[in-house]
């Protein structure tokens, strides 16, 4: 009896302990799976395990697959290699990251909404560099559709509102001018404009209706016709090249930064002429030991109220309030300490390493994410509120947003101007932009002819 009575004692006490472990840890799972029911990502694409294509794995913070009619916020950040995404409403806590086959060096990345479609430009931006490719990426079913390999340099495209054109520049190392007109649906180059030397950035207005075309070796920024693929405006002399640059919703206000300047120009597109030439007070540089555009990054606020401008060698984000351009000249308002320096190369890293820095307004303004610093600053406080090392890795970046498991939005990776009429702040596919055809500046280039490429389906 004694011997029963010991055993059954001890069987109690262990089933005590047990218990005492286990209602902690259920109350916890609980909490857990609550928690991301209310603020993880809720769509499938971002929280199941992703495929990401025969060269890609992935990691997960979640296993949900709820969909929530709540719009949520993520930032896509794209070092070579690899893509990870950031929770933007929740602390910037990363939500997964996948490998893509874009080891060779990540040039541009832009979405095709219509379609639910990410394309990654990697590889060489011509000349002596060689050429490059072009990834299709699933993002509702997290897998590559296919990668094209081009017989020509690849740099910073810009896609059409309806997902169906990208505009690929040759690439900033190479002597031509040539954006290649290309085909989404099958990666195919059906046509090319010829504007500035270097082709190198790209942007599409909200209503798709222009091409902007900076030439690193040309001193004018282009405008296309979409319609027609011919270049109507040409936008200069501008000080040396044009590098990042961006522009207002109404098309009406060019920003552009250009080699061997710490600062930016201000233009009116309509007239194609410089208004302003801005340079940043109270900061020097010295050209031999900084990159060759100190101001490599420039970004409008969307309600076009604020500008932020890179300072790469002096590791600073500046901020002009240009709220009464063109009336009056923009105003340097405050200058940020980035926490993540700005100085040696990017890593890891297949090809033009170098930190010369990026800047990206979030769609709702709330934030500015600064490529090759990771700084993300609050644009209230203007202060830095996390640093994020892979971008501190990485200058290619944009935000993607989510709503009943499909991303409804995306920026690109130029901070645009989303007012396209008065007291609007919101793009619409019908705003009419005010670009005169009748300008002096008018050009007609000499078409340029289509390559072959190379298709590998994943």
């Amino acid at each position: 009896m004694r011997v029963r009575t010991f055993f059954s004692s001890r069987s109690h006490i262990v089933g005590l302990v047990l218990l005492v472990i286990l209602i902690p840890l259920t109350l916890l799972e609980v909490n857990r799976q609550q928690h991301f029911k209310g603020n993880a990502a809720c769509s499938p694409a971002l929280t199941i395990l992703a495929t990401g294509g025969t060269d890609s794995t992935s990691t997960s913070i979640s296993t949900s697959t709820s969909v929530s009619n709540t719009i949520q916020h993520y930032e896509y950040v794209f070092p070579d290699g690899r893509m990870y995404v950031y929770d933007m409403d929740n602390g910037h806590r990363l939500v997964k990251s996948i490998n893509l086959p874009t080891r060779a060096g990540v040039r541009g990345v832009v979405v095709g909404l219509a379609t639910h479609m990410l394309y990654v430009s990697y590889g060489s931006d011509g000349g002596g560099n060689g050429n490059g490719s072009l990834l299709k990426y699933d993002l509702v079913a997290d897998k590559v559709v296919w990668t094209k390999n081009y017989p020509h340099g690849i740099d910073s495209m810009a896609i059409t509102p309806n997902g169906k054109t990208i505009y690929m520049p040759d690439g900033e190392l190479t002597h031509n001018g040539t954006w290649y007109v290309v085909d989404t649906n099958t990666g195919n180059d059906i046509g090319c404009i010829d504007a500035g030397t270097g082709p190198h950035n790209t942007i599409v207005s909200l209503n798709g209706t222009h091409v902007y075309m900076g030439g690193r070796n040309y001193d004018y920024l282009e405008v296309a016709d979409t319609s027609t693929n011919r270049v109507i405006k040409k936008i200069g002399p501008l000080l040396s090249g044009v590098r990042p640059f961006t522009i207002n919703g109404k098309e009406t206000l060019a920003y552009t930064t250009a080699t061997g300047f710490l600062g930016f120009q201000v233009s009116d597109i309509y007239t194609g002429r410089v208004l302003y030439t801005v340079p940043i007070h109270g900061f020097t540089w010295n050209p031999a030991t900084s990159p060759s555009a100190p101001s490599h990054g420039i970004s409008l606020s969307p309600d076009e109220k604020e500008l932020y401008v890179i300072d790469s060698p002096n590791s600073y984000a500046h901020v002009f309030d240009v709220s009464g351009v063109p009336a009056s000249a923009p105003k340097q308002v405050a200058d940020i300490k980035l926490v993540g320096l700005m100085a040696g190369d990017e890593f890891p890293c297949a090809y033009d390493c170098l930190r010369d820095g990026w800047v990206q307004h979030s769609r709702d303004g709330r934030f500015v994410y600064v490529g090759d610093s990771g700084d993300v600053i609050d644009t209230v406080t203007r202060k830095t509120v996390i640093t994020l090392s892979t971008l501190h890795n990485t200058r290619k970046m944009l935000e993607i947003d989510w709503q009943n498991g499909v991303p409804i939005f995306s920026t690109s990776r130029s901070g645009l101007g989303y007012v396209t009429s008065s007291g609007s702040n919101t793009a619409s596919p019908t705003s009419h932009s005010t670009i005169s055809t009748s300008s002096t500046n008018i050009v007609i280039p000499t078409l340029c002819h289509a390559h072959q490429t190379q298709s590998v389906n994943r």
